[in-house]
């Protein structure tokens, strides 16, 4: 067994079962930003029906991401020992900004979202909703910034050190701002963000469809759903954009992640690089099989040039190293063709609502029950592309005189005592753990969801009502 596959089997477990709920803390906030904002201007009791259902979700979400989020830190330090010396500085100061900036702040905040309805103003209510919005994104910040600097690396210095006669390599941040503002972290947030917005909005979209269909709770389910329509469609737009900057930015500085994600084991002698639309990449015949390519389409998109050529793996693979073709290539295409799907749909959807016809047409509300899941692939399935292709180095290195340098190996960062038989069996461990948290969070999503929102005021006169009749009915001292 080998201890690096295993140790990063182990962090792709975990990191992947934790990103289950950032993403959607994050989109779910914009829906309840919306949802109060619009309760404030229109004082309709609908909307703070609707605020305070899917602030039950949020908290829920927001307190199984937190607890994930612990155990995958813990694992720098454990598994990944020499990687987290070389970034410790980076690292250090980027998580602690995180905290200070970010957690805090939203989970100060997250209370008076959960518990303050009754207890302050709605004005200030909503207030707390911004401020946990807002600290949602600043944690993506962070966290993105920090991964953004292992992909292109910047503001910063490679120093020895020597610690009990031994000499290890570490990065130390030289300017604080080159670093955050490293070449792909602005393109890399502007990413994720869009894709937690379409996350969160076809999971609003997913359960008020449902609603819809079994008629329960309709005035609740339209107005969300309408609201996570508008926000689904103008994100899924921006994604087009801001995929093919970011695919740009990844070409210009990650060469060879760019020719994993497109299959270019080589080019032609003449002409521009192909885009391939699917296929099947096969490292043995050095070409992908059974595809369909767009002559030139690689150029067209890169470079704006149908005849100038991407730079192939033939050629980059001597200095940056070969990463795993197939699985680059794969996640990446059916990422793609998830957006485009998320595009047709909510185009299509908007249509519809525009006519007035959408809630009558069962089948494209069964398509938004489900669709949901397609929103949670795509997610996953970024990170995946993302750090698979940037393999096989763990912090990316920069090229001097044709020489990849300051760069870190992944197999060159694994802690030095840790044994696989060990990793293993934390695997299986840390598998059964999560296995029976997402039984539990599924579950108490789904009594929530069976359960309902319920009306503002409803509680308070029911429990009142029954009062009365209790006094009404309660027999006198003498009777028996």
């Amino acid at each position: 067994m080998d201890v690096a596959l295993l140790s990063r089997i182990q962090f792709a477990l975990t990191i992947m079962f934790h990103y289950l709920f950032p993403p959607l803390t994050i989109g779910m906030s914009i829906v309840l930003v919306y949802l109060e904002g619009m309760y404030l201007r229109t004082r309709e009791p609908i909307y703070e029906t609707a605020a305070r259902f899917w602030t039950q979700l949020f908290a829920v979400t927001f307190a199984v991401g937190v607890a994930t989020g612990i155990v995958m830190e813990f694992q720098f330090g454990l598994n990944w020992a020499v990687y987290s010396r070389f970034v410790g500085d980076v690292f250090g100061s980027a998580l602690a900004a995180e905290g200070i900036f970010a957690f805090f702040l939203e989970s100060g905040f997250l209370a008076i979202l959960v518990f303050g309805w009754d207890r302050v103003s709605a004005g200030f209510h909503f207030f707390a909703t911004c401020m946990v919005s807002l600290g949602s994104i600043f944690s993506s910040v962070w966290i993105t910034v920090a991964n953004s600097w292992q992909q292109t690396p910047a503001g910063h210095v490679i120093r020895d050190h020597v610690v009990n006669g031994q000499t290890f390599q570490r990065a130390e941040i030289t300017d604080f701002w080159a670093m955050v503002f490293n070449p792909s972290s602005l393109h890399r947030l502007v990413h994720v963000w869009i894709g937690a917005f379409i996350l969160g909005a076809f999971f609003v979209m997913s359960i008020s469809a449902w609603y819809l269909l079994k008629k329960k709770h309709e005035d609740f389910a339209r107005r969300s759903f309408s609201g996570a329509l508008l926000l689904a469609t103008v994100a899924s737009l921006a994604q087009l954009a801001s995929g093919h900057l970011q695919a740009k930015n990844v070409a210009e500085h990650q060469p060879a992640k760019m020719a994993a994600f497109e299959g270019l084991y080589k080019n032609e002698a003449t002409g521009g690089s192909p885009l391939y639309l699917w296929g099947w990449p096969s490292d043995a015949q050095q070409t992908v099989k059974g595809g369909l390519a767009i002559p030139g389409g690689l150029s067209r998109l890169i470079y704006d040039d149908w005849n100038k050529p991407v730079p192939s793996l033939a050629e980059l693979e001597p200095v940056w190293g070969k990463p795993p073709v197939w699985i680059s290539f794969q996640s990446y295409h059916v990422m793609v063709a998830l957006g485009v799907f998320f595009i047709v749909l909510t185009l299509f959807a908007t249509l519809l609502r525009l006519t007035g016809v959408l809630f009558k047409a069962r089948w494209l509300l069964w398509v938004f029950v489900l669709a949901v899941i397609p929103a949670y692939v795509a997610n996953q399935l970024g990170w995946v592309a993302a750090e698979v292709g940037r393999q096989p180095w763990i912090v990316y290195p920069k090229l001097v005189n044709g020489v990849a340098v300051e760069g870190l190996r992944t197999n060159d960062a694994i802690s030095e005592v840790v044994t696989a038989p060990q990793v293993l069996s934390s695997i299986i461990l840390f598998s059964v753990i999560y296995a029976l948290l997402f039984v539990l969070w599924i579950k108490v999503l789904n009594h929530k969801i069976q359960h309902g929102p319920q009306a503002v005021g409803v509680a308070s006169s029911t429990s009142l009502d029954k009062l009365r009749q209790a006094v009404t009915n309660r027999p006198s001292h003498g009777s028996s």
